[in-house]
């Protein structure tokens, strides 16, 4: 009887000259646009870079987003799949194990997030010499509209993000976000939450452990926010957002000491070091 071994995986050198941007998508009908214009954008930065699309799963047969992304023929696009859905927060991680790149960004699909906020981030982050920068719609110089009632909701997740994490950010959750590799190799392997607070548990636990330069940068968005928040996802967001913190105040889950208690989902694991 031959015993089944599991799979080794190969980890290859990183580039740190190389830009990575994960574009997590679900059942978005503008995928193939999406992907085309970041291409076109991120050409014009004249900088090397890469962009790894993972399709989160199909909603129904009538859902195209793997075979549109799959359309778009470029040697810098890498498209992945798998199934069922997982979360975005778990696609996120999934693109990061494949990145490359000594800086690593996400932006959301769905056309609603410019790229060239991108650009922005990535100037930001010299300017700072910043570990993360996060796009931010209540920066001064963005650009976007949203109605009042989310921007109170934005404003008591921002005080009490201040108060409870020491994160002094206006927003955690607008879809894009810029990290340097070295934050990344310290984080993702701590991390929990696939879902609804992905981006606040990344800050709050690379803030944990000493990745203080954290800064914001401006942002451009065609979306009307007040179609997108529900009852459910806030329910769920406060879940999760509770969940954090008792982590990392009574579990102190997130310490080192703690490692043996981190999940080892090999497909999460990084390709590159």
């Amino acid at each position: 009887m031959v015993r089944k071994t599991s799979r080794k995986i190969t980890v290859a050198k990183s580039d740190p000259n190389l830009l990575s941007v994960i574009v997590p998508a679900y059942n978005c009908k503008t995928i193939h646009r999406d992907l085309t214009t970041l291409h076109r954008y991120l050409e014009a930065l004249g900088r090397p870079y890469e962009i790894i699309c993972v399709i989160d799963g199909r909603k129904n047969k009538r859902d195209k987003t793997r075979e549109l992304a799959k359309q778009v023929r470029n040697k810098s696009t890498k498209v992945y799949f798998y199934s069922p859905n997982k979360g975005k927060g778990y696609a996120i991680r999934y693109g990061m194990a494949r990145a490359k790149g000594g800086i690593i960004a996400f932006i959301d699909a769905g056309s609603d997030l410019h790229a060239k906020g991108i650009g922005m981030a990535l100037e930001h982050m010299k300017w700072y010499g910043a570990d993360i920068i996060i796009g931010s719609k209540r920066h001064k110089a963005s650009k976007v509209v949203y109605p009042w009632s989310r921007k109170i909701l934005s404003f008591i997740v921002q005080r009490a993000t201040r108060f409870f994490f020491g994160l002094n950010v206006s927003d955690t959750q607008t879809g894009l976000k810029v990290f340097r590799r070295e934050v990344l190799v310290k984080v993702l392997p701590r991390l929990l939450v696939k879902r609804w607070a992905f981006d606040l548990e990344m800050l709050a636990v690379a803030n944990h452990l000493g990745f203080k330069k954290i800064y914001e940068s401006p942002v451009e968005i065609n979306y009307n926010f007040a179609s997108n928040i529900g009852i459910k996802s806030i329910k769920n967001f406060i879940a999760d957002y509770l969940a954090i913190i008792y982590r990392i105040y009574i579990l102190h889950f997130y310490d080192d000491e703690n490692h043996d208690l981190w999940q080892g989902d090999s497909k999460l694991k990084s390709r590159y070091s």
